[in-house]
């Protein structure tokens, strides 16, 4: 008898300590995510940041054989200098202790400054920097270190630190790395490193006695400074750099009275001069332009030419004028090629657009401009050595976009030696862009599906893919298909590479001819490019090419090396994985990827060229092993259309087939490819937390939709019920406790379902659209658009107009059959929604409240189309969580679903607190 006590005692025991914790709300604030992972040129080193629950980072940096090197709390942004010898990061004030602050009122003047952290790899030996506002360290070549400094320390004499600001300027610190030395340079307002040359260039204010205020140049290794330009009174902009330091440009203000049009000069300098000298201003440029104050200056490879910006003088107010005489009205215009909601949304980018020249510094500062407000956007050919410019514009179809959504344009090419320009493409729908070497200009046209080259000195346009499907297979909109887009060109433009669904092509850009290079059709499998030299051109089309695949069928992904030479293939890394994008070494054989599941958080990876020997870097949450997870797999289900489909299934890890659960069913458009994506615990700001909820004992079910076009919610229906259905006949759904839930599109779709449908015990629909006659004529006041296009064109896939399909209109509309929903609801639209207009919801609620169907309608001031603070997702993932637990396993009422939040408590009681009622 006591033997069979101790045994059940040992059983009890083993049970209650064995068990694995449920994920909760609170688990969301002790989850990392990896932050800035980098690894040294060399190999030898990486550096990342875990960051949990989105407050405080913590750095680490670890060897090739994932040995901790050295970390350090409240620290992010950690990189390398260029020689691999040393790692900068930016150590910030703890989230807590901020938050302190802010609670004693603490001004924000007046709040702990960042600290620059430098770490030694060779040495092992770190220094901290205090009151570092920002840093630079040069892109090419190693050594020094620039940073800013907020606060001056005491004088010996113990006075109080002096303050340093962005109007006069910040002193900044030239730091020797390897000796220590360094130099102060005073009241800096902007500085910055050549990319390849030794040198440094820096503009100061001269706030005092002692200090010049100008433009100076500073060879780092000899110490030497050259002054460059002289101003007590002068704004300086835009300065920059060529990549050997040997030339400079930027932008003047030497006018100290308050004209209204500022006269902005240009102004070059080379080694060889002893001042800057002016290039360009109101009295050199062409007619109806000045220079720009907003135009980037930029050099080309061979340092040859200089870029800068024009921009057309500004439209000035009459400032006699009193504000009571001053009329506020918006003249709406029917035929002007921009709406006017979208203009105001674009004034400032109006008042500071910019249109390029170039100064040929070689040709005695010719300038020449290329861009104009007839063609206002320009891209440079060969690195900007090139002489010829491509110019677009798509002024004459802005109008049409209002409807269509997209964005035709024509195309020209000017010469940059002489200005003479010839209109080369019309009406192209899609982005052309120049080849490396400046000799085509390429691209899709979307009208018809078709890849092209330009040969531009022949003046030829070749048609590469006519009659072949390099489009969009599964385009289901009522739209032109997209392309699966371009790999890029191999040496001296000799051939294009494009991708098609699953291959690899090269096409002569003259003659059309392609041919096949992968052969992944056959066996569903897609393979792309992994570029994994940033500075590269040219594709090798000799060399070692490294893939990724992509298995259509069971969503398996992998790593695949092709030799060029003889287009032998090697599968080098295949599973039932997403592998993230390798970062290789720019100066060693080794690359760091990440490799993810469900159930596995993608940590990072360190490996060779063929990813044998790979050691793991990261272990960013070791928690989740203590957690009830869950697994994720394919399902599979015919439509009520016949059409073969396919879904994602997540199960809780202590799954019992001969159990029943009850279900959540998440779904937008197709997402079954993203079955081996990581879903870590985490406030999300639109969708159920999967691992959360399968922690907590649900199923989830996300299927794929397929669209007929002109019956969106009719589609859904037919793709979405079936796959519920087939997975109730399995025995293990709960079908009295089946929910929905989904956002935005989704958010419609579930709308249109919970008129057509009891299936669903409760629904939550996030940004729905019921109305889409009224939807048809509202404004996305993100980007200020006519919400017109998505109905036309796009996603919402009417077709046509409310004239010319008003059936489709109404049939489509949950809110002409809100009287047919017996399905609760939850809905949350924002009133700062600037993709839905947040009206759309009031409607379907207000529609529901008048039938007295049971709805919720939670609007988060001031937050767009999902609530993006952390503070509001972490509100409505309990109200969710909530909502779910009382409908679909009979869990307590919250107070807010049985009395709400009256306005009087708003921000003050949330009414999170159960109730008895179930």
């Amino acid at each position: 008898m006591k033997a069979r006590i101790i045994a059940l005692l040992l059983l009890i025991s083993t049970t209650a300590f064995g068990q694995k914790k449920v994920l909760d709300h609170p688990d969301f604030d002790i989850w990392n995510t990896i932050q800035s992972p980098r690894i040294s040129r060399s190999g030898d080193f990486i550096i990342y940041s875990l960051e949990k629950g989105e407050t405080d980072n913590h750095l680490k940096i670890k060897d090739a054989q994932g040995d901790l090197i050295f970390e350090h709390p409240r620290s992010e942004n950690g990189r390398f200098s260029y020689d691999s010898d040393f790692a900068f990061f930016t150590i910030k004030i703890g989230n807590q202790e901020e938050m302190d602050l802010k609670r004693k009122k603490v001004s924000k003047t007046k709040m702990p400054k960042d600290t620059l952290g430098i770490y030694d790899l060779n040495r092992k030996s770190a220094l901290k920097i205090p009151h570092v506002k920002g840093y630079k360290i040069p892109q090419k070549w190693s050594g020094y270190i620039a940073y800013q400094l907020e606060e001056i320390k005491s004088d010996k004499k113990g006075k109080k630190a002096k303050k340093v600001s962005a109007k006069n300027g910040y002193h900044i610190i030239l730091r020797n790395l390897n000796t220590g030395n360094q130099d102060t340079i005073k009241y800096v307002k902007n500085y910055l490193f050549a990319e390849e040359g030794k040198i440094l260039a820096y503009v100061t204010s001269g706030e005092d006695s002692i200090t010049e205020a100008g433009i100076f140049i500073r060879n780092v290794e000899s110490g030497q400074t050259t002054s460059v330009f002289n101003s007590e009174d002068g704004k300086f902009m835009k300065l920059a750099l060529s990549k050997s330091g040997e030339k400079l440009g930027f932008i003047a203000d030497l006018d100290t009275t308050k004209a209204l049009i500022r006269p902005h000069e240009l102004y070059t300098w080379n080694s060889s001069m002893t001042e800057a000298k002016k290039v360009a201003d109101s009295s050199t440029t062409p007619d109806g332009y000045l220079v720009s104050k907003n135009g980037n200056i930029s050099f080309s490879e061979d340092e040859s030419k200089m870029y800068f910006g024009l921009a057309t003088p500004p439209i000035l107010q009459d400032t006699s004028l009193l504000k009571e005489e001053i009329v506020n009205v918006e003249v709406w215009t029917y035929d002007e090629p921009r709406l006017y909601t979208v203009q105001e949304l674009q004034v400032g980018n109006d008042k500071s657009r910019s249109y390029s020249a170039v100064v040929h510094l070689d040709q005695n500062n010719q300038m020449v401009q290329l861009a104009s407000m007839d063609y206002p956007n320009s891209s440079l050919g060969n690195e900007g050595n090139s002489a010829n410019v491509l110019v677009s514009t798509s002024k004459p179809y802005d109008l049409e976009r209002q409807w269509t959504g997209a964005t035709r344009r024509n195309y020209a090419i000017v010469n940059s030696t002489n200005g003479s320009s010839k209109q080369i493409l019309e009406g192209i729908r899609g982005n052309v862009r120049l080849s490396p070497a400046g000799k085509y200009a390429f691209g899709y046209d979307a009208i018809d599906s078709a890849w092209f080259a330009y040969n531009i000195e022949a003046g030829t346009k070749t048609v590469l893919t006519k009659g072949q499907v390099f489009y969009n297979e599964l385009n289901d909109s009522p739209n032109h298909p997209g392309s699966y887009g371009s790999m890029g060109w191999t040496e001296n433009d000799e051939a294009l590479l494009l991708y098609d669904r699953y291959d690899i092509w090269e096409f002569n850009p003259d003659n059309g001819q392609g041919q096949r290079i992968t052969k992944g059709r056959e066996n569903k499998i897609a393979y792309r490019y992994i570029r994994l030299d940033n500075e590269e051109r040219f594709i090798d089309n000799k060399g070692r090419w490294l893939l990724s695949t992509f298995n259509d069928d069971n969503k398996h992904s992998g790593y695949y090396q092709l030799n060029r030479r003889n287009n032998r293939g090697q599968q080098l890394l295949v599973g039932p994985y997403r592998f993230g994008r390798p970062i290789k070494a720019q100066d060693d054989d080794h690359l760091m990827f990440t490799r993810e599941s469900f159930t596995e958080f993608p940590n990072i990876h360190y490996t060779d060229m063929q990813f044998r020997g790979d050691v793991q870097i990261s272990d960013a949450n070791p928690q989740q092993s203590e957690y009830n997870w869950g697994t994720a797999e394919l399902v599979e289900w015919t439509s009520l259309d016949g059409m073969e489909l396919t879904g994602m299934l997540y199960k809780p890890e202590d799954f019992d087939p001969n159990k029943k659960y009850p279900m959540i069913v998440n779904f937008y458009e197709k997402s079954s490819n993203g079955i081996y994506g990581h879903r870590a615990p985490s406030p999300g700001r639109s969708t159920i937390n999967y691992s959360f909820y399968t922690s907590r004992g649900y199923i989830i079910f996300n299927p794929d939709v397929y669209y007929r076009i002109g019956y969106p919610g009719e589609s859904a229906y037919n793709c979405v019920i079936p796959g519920i259905t087939s997975l109730i006949e399995k025995g293990f759904v709960d079908k009295d406790n089946i929910g929905v839930q989904g956002h935005s599109w989704g958010g419609y779709q579930i709308a249109y379902l919970v008129t057509k449908t009891n299936i669903f015990k409760a629904a939550e629909a996030g940004a729905p659209v019921p109305n889409m006659i009224s939807a048809y004529g509202g404004i996305r006041w993100w980007t200020g658009l006519s919400r017109q296009f998505q109905y036309e064109h796009t996603q919402s896939r009417i077709g046509g107009t409310p004239w010319e399909y008003p059936a489709r209109y109404v049939e489509n509309s949950p809110i002409f059959n809100i009287d047919k929903i017996h399905t609760p609801l939850l809905i949350m639209h924002n009133d700062a929604d600037g993709h839905v207009p947040w009206y759309q919801g009031i409607e379907f609620f207000v529609s529901l409240r008048r039938l007295g169907k049971p709805s919720w309608f939670l609007n988060y001031n001031g937050e767009p189309h999902w609530p993006l603070k952390r503070q509001n997702r972490k509100d409505f993932n309990v109200r969710m969580a909530q909502f779910f637990d009382y409908y679909l396993k009979g869990a307590p009422k919250p107070v807010w679903m049985v009395r709400g939040v009256p306005a009087v408590e708003k921000g003050i009681n949330q009414g999170l607190e159960l109730t008895d009622k179930h």
